[in-house]
């Protein structure tokens, strides 16, 4: 992936009970396209939200087996996700409505 825009790169934020809880020391969790990198994903952030991202972790959540019925089995398909720190006393917006 070349530069790709905002919307390339983060595909949509992880509401989960620990990404909320997270987010009171200021890590946020986005889903992003497996192509890009911790230097996109810092740009795409900083550009879409207004804030200072301090670091960028970033990790591969495996497929896993689901089962379809009494005896299908079938694949949730695996994706990325990218855990950003952004400066103290900044905040996104997204995630104080949950």
């Amino acid at each position: 992936m070349s530069s790709g825009s905002v919307h390339d790169i983060l595909i949509r934020p992880v509401i989960s009970e620990k990404s909320v809880a997270q987010t009171e020391r200021n890590n946020y969790t986005f889903q992003v396209s497996r192509e890009s990198n911790k230097l996109q994903i810092r740009a795409a952030v900083e550009a879409e939200f207004k804030v200072t991202v301090i670091g960028v972790r970033v990790m591969s959540v495996k497929p896993k087996q689901k089962r379809r019925g009494r005896k299908t089995m079938g694949t949730v398909p695996g994706w990325r996700k990218a855990v950003v720190t952004i400066a103290a006393g900044q905040k996104i917006e997204l995630f104080e409505a949950v």
